[in-house]
């Protein structure tokens, strides 16, 4: 995640930063809107009430989840609420829910790799959409892991057994927060141990979309 570097880049190049942060808040606002779209359409009215069925920024970004996009270079949006009540298939519904993000994340990584290819983009217009592009991916990857609050802890219980899945969510709901954040901040010179852990990941998918460019 310090790759991107956000704040170190604040003044050594101004035009960088706005499009990493421009960036970073289309990645967010798309990741929370899918979460709240698939929940209205497995049945639970709860997002749309709240106004989160939408693709404006204002109704999905966190104040402390982007003062940490603008200072670390990531963060997160406004968690999407919903009543699993409201739902037909509980268990499977909310690993939907969660995974909606992620894929909404890959998706749009996806179509903006077409559109460099298809449309044989260069210069600074495709240096725009590659950040993007990055960015996207980074969000869906980090998303995964299996920690709480992220939403691969969600997916993690759906495909655990149940005996087991109940005890990973007592154990994510008291510690995961702090698990998370033991893991996100550098351990000395080395960085962080999540950055260690997904940036191979990264790089992998980034490197396949990266063959649609050349289309």
């Amino acid at each position: 995640m310090s790759r991107i570097g956000l704040l170190s880049i604040l003044f050594s190049d101004p035009i960088s930063f706005v499009v990493i942060a421009i960036g970073l808040i289309i990645s967010v606002t798309i990741h929370e809107f899918a979460h709240a779209f698939i929940a209205d359409k497995l049945g639970d009215p709860t997002p749309r009430y709240q106004g989160r069925v939408t693709l404006d920024p204002r109704a999905h970004l966190d104040p402390l989840g982007t003062i940490a996009i603008l200072l670390i270079g990531f963060g997160w949006g406004k968690a999407v609420q919903f009543d699993p009540y409201n739902l037909k298939d509980p268990k499977k519904d909310i690993a939907l829910i969660a995974l909606a993000g992620p894929v909404s994340n890959i998706f749009l990584a996806t179509i903006l790799s077409l559109a460099i290819g298809l449309l044989n983009l260069n210069g600074g217009i495709a240096t725009i959409l590659v950040t993007i592009i990055f960015i996207n991916v980074m969000l869906a990857i980090f998303n995964l892991i299996p920690i709480n609050p992220l939403d691969g802890s969600k997916i993690a219980q759906a495909l655990l057994p149940k005996s087991i899945a109940l005890e990973y969510e007592q154990f994510m709901h008291r510690y995961g927060t702090f698990v998370l954040i033991g893991l996100i901040f550098p351990w000395g010179g080395s960085g962080s141990p999540i950055s260690h852990l997904i940036s191979p990941i990264i790089d992998f998918i980034v490197g396949i979309l990266s063959l649609l460019w050349m289309i």
